[in-house]
């Protein structure tokens, strides 16, 4: 098949189009602006919170859905929008004073290590990833990646006004469940959307706040909405460049369009500080390809690698210009098993008109003018998730956490982990901190105490959870190593 030629079908009700055909193109270009919809909410709130600018990160996630569709020739189906798993990176960097050429050049070096990943798993099969990223380490690691967050979304962002954080996070919570199909899954934007209303309402009935930003704990009278930088921003154009010398994060310094398009800078520490977020993007490739797989009832194991690989070629392409981290979208899942359409077709189309979107400064600024009440109350949702998304991952793969083996190092490293403020520090130039102290502890002691643990995995003194008899019980269970 080739990538740029697919078979016009017709379907009859309820009958799949494969990746290598298409409906016609006026149905086709309906299915990709589907798709555009469906990752547009999360893909450019985490840009914003992540203080990266919003139109470079939808345009160069077209770009990156292109470049992922050419890798894996045109058989696995996928967008590629901005990654949350960096968002606890991001922010450990600019705690420690980084600025954003320096989030994007971490998050280019995790591309690469990622890529390589993708490379091993092509050649060696998925067997070497799992011996050294087991279920309980990848969970865990996606768990305090999340809860690593809770800080950002109830101490920076909420605080500006705590009624529409709740009301928005509320919304957000109502719709996620209470609509089907399509609409509840773009729930996350129909939240920022209500949040947006809701503050220019109360801007309207209750006039201005005094209330703290982001930016400053005592910013005097202001609107919750401030429109002026939209008002002033072109219709059409290219992101201007980032502000040179800009420190920490600029969604909470009020400076979000000060940054626009720069190169990276690279740093050890900082590079240290984003790469267990690899762990978690290899989960959720493998993922993507796995209920790819099974939707279309195709054997997608051989292309697994290549898919991995091309989202770190993906993310390398997006952070070399200044533009966020990319990952395969759950969203765009649940836009191909509503409507059975696999068609690779309907992704190209939906990348061309993410690129186009990218080329609206004035979208951008509407973005950038989010008020952080707003972003409060969806990321208490969104960290949320994505923390509990580690025990799904848990919980699918049946761990145990009666073997004191998983329970023991997992617990002291996602306790570093989702405390922000955890530092070891090893020179003055030199610290590992929050997430990455947490997912050192996590590999490093799980597979430490695999290795001297007692052939039973029940070894050692350990107190039981549960009625008096679990422990004993748990005892006869067979030796599980891959837990």
């Amino acid at each position: 098949m080739s990538m740029f030629k697919w078979d016009v079908v017709d379907p009859a009700p309820g009958e799949a189009v494969a990746p290598n055909q298409r409906l016609a193109w006026g149905k086709t270009v309906g299915l990709g602006a589907q798709h555009v919809i469906a990752m547009f909410g999360a893909t450019f709130v985490f840009p914003i919170i992540m203080g990266l600018n919003a139109n470079l990160a939808i345009m160069m996630s077209g770009i990156a859905t292109i470049c992922f569709l050419l890798i894996v020739q045109g058989k696995v189906p996928s967008y590629l929008g901005t990654s949350a798993s960096f968002v606890g990176g991001a922010g450990a960097i600019y705690a420690q004073q980084g600025g954003p050429e320096d989030v994007t050049g971490a998050i280019l070096v995790a591309g690469i290590v990622l890529a390589a990943v993708g490379a091993i798993i092509h050649f060696l099969g998925s067997g070497v990833v799992n011996a050294v990223l087991p279920p309980v380490v990848t969970g865990a690691v996606v768990m305090l990646i999340g809860f690593n967050l809770a800080p950002v979304a109830a101490l920076t962002y909420m605080p500006s006004d705590p009624w529409v954080a709740i009301i928005t996070m509320t919304a957000v919570i109502l719709m996620a469940v209470g609509f089907r199909g399509f609409l509840g899954r773009i729930a996350i934007f129909l939240g920022l959307v209500f949040g947006y209303v809701l503050s220019w309402l109360a801007d309207i009935v209750f006039g201005k706040t005094s209330l703290p930003t982001p930016a400053s704990a005592d910013p005097g009278p202001h609107l919750r909405v401030d429109w002026s930088t939209v008002r002033d921003a072109d219709w059409f154009g290219f992101p201007s460049r980032t502000v040179e010398g800009l420190v920490g994060n600029q969604t909470e310094a009020g400076n979000l369009g000060e940054v626009g398009w720069h190169l990276p800078s690279f740093s050890l520490t900082f590079t240290l500080l984003v790469l267990p977020a690899v762990i978690a993007l290899v989960a959720e490739n493998v993922g993507h390809v796995k209920a790819v797989a099974e939707m279309t009832k195709t054997d997608l194991d051989p292309v697994m690698g290549r898919a991995v690989a091309a989202d770190g070629v993906a993310t390398v392409l997006t952070s070399s210009v200044g533009g966020s981290p990319t990952t395969t979208y759950a969203e765009n899942i649940g836009v191909m098993a509503a409507t059975r359409v696999y068609s690779t077709a309907a992704y190209f189309v939906a990348a061309i008109v993410a690129i186009l979107l990218g080329l609206v400064p004035k979208f951008g600024a509407m973005v950038n003018a989010t008020p952080p009440a707003v972003l409060g109350g969806i990321t208490l949702v969104l960290y949320g998730m994505i923390g509990l998304l580690g025990a799904k991952i848990w919980k699918e793969n049946g761990v145990d956490f009666a073997n004191p083996v998983n329970l023991v190092p997992i617990s002291a490293g996602i306790i570093l982990g989702i405390v922000p403020a955890s530092t070891l520090k090893f020179t003055d130039d030199f610290s590992l901190t929050g997430i990455a102290l947490g997912t050192v502890v996590v590999v490093a002691g799980y597979h430490l105490a695999r290795v001297i643990a007692p052939g039973d995995d029940h070894g050692g003194t350990m107190l039981s959870v549960g009625h008096p008899g679990a422990h004993v019980e748990d005892h006869a269970k067979p030796h599980r190593d891959d837990l």
